[in-house]
């Protein structure tokens, strides 16, 4: 890791201070699951890749791609952004193309919503102003991966609107093999560790879920869990407060990455 470079991505932007955040893994279930309920996304993840069998493979591809955009020098992010755009555009199949702007932004959008909510939930509150910010410097990103300028919703208020009417619009539905995928990313297959060890992770992705998801996925939510989430909701941002640098965020403040230092973690 080097001291930090010129990026897309000022090192004190909101981008930068919201997404270095570790704890805003634990909304990458919500993510995926928003993702998979779109049937032509959940179609190219199933027909092009090996998702069932190693899940955890395309969500460790997503964050160091991600991360390499936003953290990495300007060489990097773009380097960053051709990757992930040469892996889409092979991805076609019966009614779907990968690089279909609607599907796209879609993708974008539960990305960016999880990275607002997660943060909101287990870090702390943000502005008005941040918000929008980070809503607004997102478009950076989706841009280099495809989506024109246009497509995007104005403001974080039209984004808000676009992501809520999606979802109760039916065009993002879940149906059977965005629940067939989901149980790769609730109990995924990972050696040594027994499925019940993932109800915690299952428990934080429910709570973080839009509801019409939540119930369409079929996820569990009674008194017991919305208490265990509601604990959690408390505890974990005084945890992530009494947390050190070192242990609480990556890259540190001031330090850029690398595709070749991404590939080897």
């Amino acid at each position: 890791m080097s001291s930090v470079r010129p990026g897309i991505y000022a090192d004190d932007s909101i981008t930068r201070r919201v997404s270095r955040e570790n704890v805003l893994l634990l909304g990458g279930g919500r993510a995926l699951l928003m993702q998979l309920a779109h049937p032509s996304v959940a179609a190219g993840v199933d027909e092009h890749s090996d998702f069932r069998v190693r899940p955890i493979r395309r969500f460790r591809r997503t964050i160091r791609m991600t991360m390499a955009i936003i953290f990495g020098d300007r060489n990097t992010a773009m380097a960053a952004a051709r990757a992930v755009n040469r892996a889409h555009a092979g991805v076609n199949g019966a009614g779907y193309r990968a690089m279909d702007p609607d599907l796209l932004l879609w993708v974008h959008a539960t990305l960016v919503d999880t990275s607002l909510v997660t943060y909101e939930t287990f870090v702390g509150r943000l502005t008005n102003e941040d918000r929008e910010t980070f809503y607004q410097e997102s478009k950076i990103g989706g841009e280099l991966l495809g989506i024109p300028m246009e497509r995007f919703p104005r403001r974080l208020a039209d984004f808000d609107d676009y992501v809520r009417d999606i979802v109760a619009s039916g065009v993002v539905r879940v149906g059977p093999r965005a629940l067939e995928l989901s149980r790769q990313v609730l109990r995924p297959p990972i050696t040594m560790l027994p499925g019940l060890a993932m109800i915690p992770f299952e428990v934080v992705t429910a709570g973080l879920l839009p509801a019409p998801l939540r119930e369409q996925y079929g996820l569990a939510w009674g008194r017991g869990r919305q208490r265990t989430f509601r604990i959690a909701k408390r505890t974990v941002p005084r945890a992530v407060a009494l947390t050190p640098p070192l242990l609480r965020v990556w890259p540190l403040p001031g330090h850029s990455v690398s595709l070749k230092a991404l590939a080897a973690s």
